[in-house]
């Protein structure tokens, strides 16, 4: 496979949302969003609850590796008036919501939420959740570092309803972690990951990274032979995005400390070896899990989904956003928040959607939206026909006929299956029909390589 790796190693997006954020073109204005925002809520409350993302920005040093959205301080007096925004923004959708809203999953992502005091994460959840319901079946999950995540966060969030906890490792490497400025022992580690279990936690999920500074053969079998001893249910392995350009911090690094192309490539293939000798089940994109995981049953069960939270094993058509930076999407329409806090903020203060950008989409994106998902959550998809004669999507397949050359993907008339091999290269057979992009009149947008 490396000489398949190595020709479809080039600059591709993750995929989180179609059309990509880069070729967002028809922003809503604020009474648009209100309207797609009822008319989603109509449809999905009742049929299978809303999702609800809530990015807390937080942290009090920078790793330097990271893409994320963050905002680097060590005064935790921020955290109150961040709360109060947030609330506020969540009382402006009840205002649009013409019943109790039914919630199916709450994700906490960051920066680092565990950031926050425990009451803070209180007083937040609590305000959102007196002011709706769960379904019996929801999900609420957080992302975690191990570094700061006390018993009083594990036992907390336990209390509210939090069954599923997300662990950035990323590597135990001294030395990687000294690039990146991201510490946490094994031993640090062991000790969450236990108290979780201790407490009821089903769920452990470890974020782990390849393609890191300073990163070896040797030191990434160290790592992974630490992971599997502890065991999480689920694993996501990122390739790292070097996106300097983006931001800045990833310059405290050279390129020339990068492990690049076949060296690159080897650190892939081990993790994939490792993980599949350890019981784990490829899922979706990035993702393994054991059996018995949530996510591991949704790929059986062909209800494994995908939205700006990452997978989930629940699809629901309306995914409310809350925090600075963070997308919310109607099924038809997406919007992007104020990046900067304190934009986000004044909006907010004003009694405002803080949106800062948008895209409604047409017929054309609904469909290549559809198929893009199938691919990254079933592995195959299916059209009528007659899409076959419109230019835009038979120019979208004849690019994919070197991916079937090469064995990556099964093709016929009117349907699209991706062989295990092709399992890899799901960024790269979804980037062959963004059509948005090739009809780009500026399509030279960087994006991280594939692996």
């Amino acid at each position: 496979m490396n000489h398949l790796l190595e020709k479809y190693n080039i600059p591709v997006p993750r995929y989180t949302s179609y059309p990509t954020v880069p070729e967002w073109k028809d922003t809503p204005s604020v009474e648009q969003w209100k309207d797609s925002v009822k008319d989603s809520f109509q449809i999905s409350n009742h049929r299978e609850g809303i999702s609800l993302y809530i990015h807390l920005p937080y942290c009090e040093s920078l790793c330097t590796y990271c893409a994320c959205n963050t905002r680097i301080t060590v005064n935790h007096a921020v955290e109150v008036p961040y709360i109060k925004s947030l609330l506020r923004e969540w009382d402006l959708y009840l205002a649009l919501f013409n019943e109790k809203p039914r919630i199916r999953e709450i994700h906490l992502g960051g920066g680092t939420p565990t950031f926050f005091s425990t009451g803070h994460l209180d007083l937040l959840l609590t305000g959102i959740l007196n002011t709706s319901d769960l379904c019996t079946d929801a999900e609420l999950s957080f992302e975690a570092h191990p570094d700061n995540t006390t018993p009083e966060h594990l036992e907390t969030l336990y209390r509210i309803g939090f069954r599923r906890v997300s662990f950035g490792i990323q590597d135990f490497d001294s030395k990687v972690q000294e690039a990146i400025h991201r510490f946490q022992t094994v031993k640090q580690v062991k000790d969450v990951v236990d108290m979780a279990r201790t407490i009821g936690y089903t769920s452990v999920n470890f974020d782990l990274v390849y393609g890191l500074p300073f990163q070896t053969n040797e030191s990434m079998a160290n790592t992974l032979q630490e992971v599997i001893a502890l065991k999480p249910e689920r694993i996501a392995f990122y390739s790292y995005a070097h996106v300097p350009w983006i931001k800045p911090g990833q310059r405290k690094f050279t390129e020339q400390d990068l492990p690049v192309g076949e060296t690159k490539r080897k650190l892939y293939e081990m993790g994939l070896s490792v993980f599949k000798s350890s019981g784990y089940h490829h899922v979706g994109m990035d993702h393994f899990a054991l059996p018995g995981d949530a996510l591991f049953t949704a790929m059986e069960t062909h209800s494994l989904h995908r939205n700006f939270m990452g997978y989930t094993p629940h699809k629901t058509q309306l995914l409310i956003a809350l925090g600075a930076s963070s997308i919310s999407d109607t099924g038809n329409c997406l919007v992007q928040n104020h990046k900067t806090v304190e934009f986000y903020q004044e909006a907010i203060a004003l009694g405002d959607f803080p949106i800062f950008k948008g895209h409604l989409l047409n017929e054309q994106d609904l469909f290549i939206r559809e198929q893009i998902l199938n691919i990254m959550c079933h592995l195959e998809t299916s059209w009528p026909v007659s899409f076959n004669q419109l230019s835009w999507w038979s120019e979208g397949l004849q690019r994919l006929t070197e991916f079937e050359t090469d064995g990556l993907i099964q093709l016929s008339i009117n349907r699209l299956k991706v062989t295990e091999t092709g399992y890899n290269f799901l960024r790269n057979i979804c980037f062959c029909l963004d059509v948005r992009h090739w009809q780009s009149v500026d399509n030279k947008v960087r994006f991280s390589s594939a692996v």
